[in-house]
């Protein structure tokens, strides 16, 4: 996969596959080219070359809703819940593109505010959540899509240390369901324990991939991101 802006490469020449029950793991600095690798596989952005293929399905050029459709759906970095609607509402939005009726989709954002742990808050206008609460709002509208395989950017981050633990646990629930999880995160305490394989973007470029163990020892990786100092335990 490669995806340009003018001169700059932002995705150079990516491979990568995710096999069905995965929780792949995306790290890499700043500019790395993580979330633009979102974008292409969820049709945000066309890629200059190479293929998105899902269940044996090309998508590449297919738009969003249409990928939303089939069961691959994302999260955002910058969360953006329409504010003015209440914790149902939003959730009841993703719920939408998978049923016909308002009442359905209001039983299945019921169901997904409970799932998130967002139940005491089903009635609250979404602009007036904290930003832990937000980011559970986020996957809630989310996994109200039905999703198989799901991308999930920077959901940890910003979070407390109580919010995190009870976000860690929230995806580790989500993927013993059956969902497909890729994640990218910078909070690295977390992504070397929730996930089973680590894929390492540099310059947009894969530098290496690997069960967490070998990433956080892998000189490559070392140098263009972890730094001497971290330690897996």
């Amino acid at each position: 996969m490669t995806k340009r802006f003018g001169g700059l490469t932002a995705v150079g020449g990516v491979s990568l596959d995710v096999d069905e029950g995965d929780l792949l793991g995306i790290i890499g600095p700043n500019g790395a080219g993580k979330t633009t690798l979102f974008n292409v596989i969820a049709g945000y952005y066309r890629p200059e070359s190479g293929r998105v293929v899902f269940e044996g399905r090309d998508l590449t050029g297919h738009p969003p809703h249409e990928i939303c459709r089939l069961g691959l759906t994302r999260t955002f970095q910058i969360v953006k819940p329409f504010g003015n609607l209440s914790v149902r509402d939003n959730v009841m939005i993703g719920a939408l593109t998978r049923v016909r009726s308002v009442a359905a989709a209001r039983a299945e954002a019921d169901r997904g505010v409970e799932r998130c742990g967002l139940g005491d808050y089903a009635d609250v206008v979404a602009k007036s959540l904290p930003i832990g609460l937000r980011k559970r709002l986020e996957l809630a509208r989310a996994l109200a899509t039905r999703p198989r395989l799901l991308l999930l950017d920077e959901v940890m981050a910003g979070l407390n240390p109580a919010e995190l633990a009870a976000m860690v646990e929230l995806i580790r629930r989500v993927h013993a369901e059956g969902v497909t999880l890729v994640v990218i995160e910078h909070i690295m305490a977390a992504i070397m324990r929730l996930t089973r394989r680590i894929v390492v973007l540099h310059h947009g470029e894969k530098i290496a991939e690997g069960v967490p163990a070998q990433i956080a020892r892998d000189p490559k990786v070392v140098d263009a991101y972890l730094g001497e100092e971290f330690t897996l335990e």
